[in-house]
C-alpha cells in the first residue's frame, strides 16, 4: 500500500510537473511569437510596445494589454489597443492559428498627412468581436513608403489572409480632415456593424445599421455643413482580392473584370445642409460591381491631386487628367444601379423624382415633378442610350485641345458618347402657368457612324404646343381659332454602304388639326465620302449621288380651310368666294406649264381638285426618267423649275 501510495504521488508529481512546464512552455511561445511581430516593427524603424500579456492554458485564453505601434520611420500611421483576448486560441501549424472567439477592445487607427493631399483620418472601435477565427501568425512588415495606397493594399493584404464566421462590431467611428482640399473635415459614425462568412478576402455579406455623419465644406464666401443620416446598409458577396489587384502595381497589365460587388443597397437617406438644402432618398441599389486593374488604377488619380491648390493647371495637364479619369472609369463596370424615390427642396417648393435607374449603358431618370418660376415641371423619363463616361469625358477633353475654338469634327464626337435619347410624358408651362406644352415622345437614336457622322438616325416627336400670340408667323392660325398646335413626327434615314442607297422613310409629320404629311425619297451611288465635315470633299464626293423615286402625299385636316380663310380676310371676300379664286388660279398655272410639262399640268390639276375639297388627301409620285445626278438637278431647279422637273415622271391623285 505504501509503495502505491509513493507511487500515486510520484505520478501525480510528475503529471503536474508536466502540465506546469506545458503551461510554462505554452506562456514562453505566446510570448515569444508576439515579441517577435513587435521585433519586425522596431527594426524596420517603427515603435512597438505592449502591457501585460497571458495565457490561460486549460482554457487556452491569449490576453494582451496596451498595444501602440507607430510603423515606419515617418510617422503616418498610430494604431492602438486597449486590449486582445482570444478564447480557444491554438496552433494550427507553425504559421498559422484559430481561436474560437477574439475580442478587441479599444482599437484606434490614426493617420497623419498621407498622400497628396495630406489627408488626417481616425479610425475608433470600441468593440471587435470575431468568431471562429483562423489567420497568420506573423504579418509582413508595413509600409514604410509614405503611400495611402501602399497602406490600404497592406491592409487589403492581411484581410485576405484570414477567415472568421463573423465579426462584429457596435460602433465605429471615423473623423478626417482634409482642409487643404475641397474635401473639408467631418466625422462618420456607423453602427450595428456585421461581417458574415469572412474567408481569404472575400466575405458573404455585410452591414451596418446606420451611418451619420457631417461634414465642414470650405467653399467662397459663407462655408456650409452637411449632415447626413444613411440607414440599412447591406453588401452581399464582397472580394477584397479584387480591390487588392487594382492597387497592385505588378497588375497593370491585368485587362480581365474582377468583381468587387455583388450587390450593395442602403436607405432611406437623408441629407441636409447648413445653406437650406433637404435632400432624402428612399434607397440606392448597385449590382455587380467589378474593377479592370490594367484601368482602374487608384494611384495614379491620387497622384493627379495637385499639392498646391493655388496653382492653376495647364490645358495640357488638365486634358492629361481627364484622360486618366476617363480611363480609370473605363475601368469600372457596374451592372445596375438605381435610386429610389428622391426629394429636394428648392426656392419654389420641393422636386421629387420616383428613380434614377443604370443599366446596360442606359441611363434614365423617371417620374420628376418639379416646380418652376412658371409653375410646375413634370417629366415621367428621360433616357440615354449607350451612355458612356469615360467617352464623354475624353469628348470634353478633346474640345479644348490646344487652346482653339472646337472644329466641327470634335462638336460631332458627341455622336460616339451616345447612340440616343428619349423624352416622355412632359408637361412643362409655356412662357405662364395657364399654358403647357406637353411631350408625349421626343426620342432620338443614332449609329452606323462614317468618323463623327451617323449614317443612320430615326427621329420621332409627338407633342403639343400652345400656338404663340406673339409670333407673326403663327398669328393666322391664332385668328382661326387654333390655339393648340399638335405635332406627331416620324423621320428615319438610312445609308447602306454596299450598295450606296441612302433613304428616307418614313419621314411623317402630322399636325394633328391642320394636315398630315409623308414623304419617301431614295439616293442612289451615295460615296463614303459625303460623310464628312470637310465642306470640299463632301461637294466633291456629292456630285456622284444620283436621285431616285419621291414620294408625296398631304393628308388635309384643315390646313386648307385655314388658307382659304386667310385669303378671304386678305381679299375681303366670302370663303367661297376665295376658294373658286385659288382653285382658279391652280388651273391657270397649270394650263401655263401644260406645253411643256404635261405632267405637270395633271399635278395642277389635282392640287386645285385637293383645294376646291376640304379634306381630301393629294398624292405624288415623282420617277427619275433616267439617271438624274442630284447636284445638276439643284442648280438646275433654281433656275428652271420646269425643266428639272422634267426629269421625273410625275403621277398626282387626290382622295377622301
Amino acid at each position: 500500500m505504501k509503495r502505491i501510495l509513493i507511487g500515486l504521488v510520484a505520478l501525480f508529481v510528475l503529471a503536474a510537473g508536466g502540465w506546469f512546464g506545458l503551461d510554462l512552455y505554452a506562456r514562453h511561445r505566446a510570448t515569444a511569437e508576439v515579441e517577435a511581430t513587435f521585433d519586425r516593427i522596431r527594426s524596420s524603424g517603427g515603435k512597438a510596445s505592449y502591457g501585460k500579456l497571458g495565457f490561460d492554458l486549460p482554457a487556452r485564453i491569449l490576453t494582451i494589454e496596451d498595444i501602440a505601434i507607430t510603423p515606419g520611420d515617418k510617422p503616418q500611421a498610430q494604431i492602438k489597443i486597449a486590449g486582445i483576448k482570444g478564447t480557444g486560441v491554438r496552433l494550427i501549424d507553425d504559421t498559422t492559428f484559430s481561436a474560437d472567439s477574439i475580442d478587441v477592445a479599444g482599437f484606434e487607427v490614426a493617420l497623419d498627412q498621407v498622400g497628396a493631399a495630406k489627408l488626417k483620418a481616425s479610425y475608433k472601435i470600441p468593440q471587435l468581436t470575431l468568431r471562429d477565427y483562423a489567420g497568420p501568425v506573423r504579418v509582413g512588415d508595413p509600409p514604410t513608403s509614405g503611400s495611402l495606397i501602399d497602406l490600404y493594399r497592406y491592409v487589403l493584404e492581411r484581410y485576405a489572409s484570414i477567415t472568421a464566421s463573423s465579426v462584429t462590431a457596435p460602433t465605429l467611428t471615423m473623423t478626417f480632415d482634409a482642409s487643404g482640399s475641397a474635401a473639408g473635415n467631418g466625422e462618420i459614425a456607423y453602427s450595428g456593424l456585421a461581417i458574415q462568412n469572412l474567408k481569404r478576402g472575400k466575405v458573404e455579406a455585410m452591414k451596418a445599421d446606420r451611418a451619420v455623419f457631417t461634414i465642414d465644406v470650405p467653399q467662397p464666401g459663407k462655408p456650409d455643413k452637411l449632415t447626413g443620416d444613411l440607414s440599412n446598409m447591406i453588401v452581399n458577396d464582397f472580394d477584397a482580392t479584387a480591390i487588392a489587384a487594382a492597387l497592385d502595381p505588378q497588375k497593370t497589365g491585368d485587362d480581365n473584370y474582377h468583381r468587387v460587388y455583388r450587390q450593395i443597397s442602403a436607405g432611406p437617406y437623408v441629407l441636409k445642409s447648413t445653406q437650406g438644402m433637404r435632400m432624402e432618398i428612399e434607397g440606392i441599389n448597385f449590382e455587380d460591381i467589378a474593377v479592370q486593374p490594367s484601368k482602374f488604377r487608384p494611384a495614379d488619380i491620387l497622384a493627379l491631386m495637385p499639392t498646391d491648390r493655388s496653382i492653376v493647371p495647364t490645358a495640357a495637364q488638365s486634358r492629361e487628367m481627364m484622360e486618366k479619369v476617363a480611363g480609370f472609369y473605363e475601368g469600372l463596370r457596374i451592372g445596375r444601379i438605381e435610386i429610389g424615390k428622391t426629394s429636394m427642396g428648392t426656392p419654389q417648393g420641393t422636386a421629387r423624382i420616383n428613380a434614377v435607374r443604370y443599366r446596360e449603358g442606359e441611363f434614365a431618370v423617371e417620374g420628376v415633378d418639379t416646380p418652376s418660376p412658371q409653375g410646375q415641371f413634370k417629366m415621367e423619363r428621360f433616357a440615354l442610350k449607350s451612355f458612356s463616361a469615360a467617352n464623354l469625358m475624353r469628348w470634353a477633353a478633346g474640345l479644348g485641345a490646344q487652346g482653339k475654338v472646337p472644329s466641327p469634327d470634335q462638336m460631332l464626337g458627341l455622336f460616339r458618347v451616345l447612340e440616343g435619347a428619349e423624352i416622355k410624358g412632359v408637361v412643362a408651362p409655356y412662357k405662364s402657368a395657364r399654358q403647357f406644352v406637353t411631350i408625349d415622345t421626343l426620342s432620338l437614336n443614332w449609329g452606323q457612324l462614317v468618323g463623327s457622322i451617323p449614317s443612320k438616325a430615326n427621329l420621332v416627336v409627338k407633342m403639343v404646343a400652345p400656338t404663340d400670340p406673339a409670333s407673326p408667323a403663327q398669328r393666322p392660325l391664332i385668328m382661326a381659332g387654333v390655339d393648340k398646335l399638335a405635332i406627331d413626327l416620324d423621320l428615319g434615314a438610312a445609308w447602306t454602304e454596299s450598295s450606296g442607297a441612302f433613304a428616307l422613310a418614313p419621314a411623317t409629320i402630322d399636325l394633328g388639326n391642320l394636315a398630315k404629311a409623308q414623304a419617301r425619297f431614295a439616293l442612289a451611288n451615295v460615296p463614303r465620302g459625303v460623310f464628312t465635315t470637310d465642306p470640299a470633299q463632301a461637294m466633291s464626293d456629292a456630285g456622284r449621288i444620283e436621285a431616285g423615286a419621291i414620294e408625296l402625299s398631304l393628308r388635309d385636316s384643315g390646313a386648307v380651310d385655314l388658307v382659304v380663310a386667310q385669303f378671304s380676310r386678305i381679299q375681303n371676300v366670302s370663303r367661297d368666294a376665295a376658294r373658286s379664286a385659288i382653285v382658279e388660279m391652280i388651273q391657270a398655272q397649270g394650263e401655263k406649264l401644260a406645253a411643256s410639262n404635261p405632267d405637270a399640268k395633271a399635278a395642277a390639276d389635282a392640287l386645285a381638285d385637293f383645294v376646291a375639297t376640304s379634306g381630301q388627301t393629294l398624292s405624288l409620285k415623282l420617277t427619275p426618267r433616267g439617271k438624274v445626278p442630284v447636284v445638276q438637278f439643284m442648280d438646275v431647279m433654281n433656275r428652271e423649275p420646269i425643266v428639272a422637273l422634267g426629269q421625273f415622271k410625275i403621277e398626282a391623285s387626290t382622295g377622301l
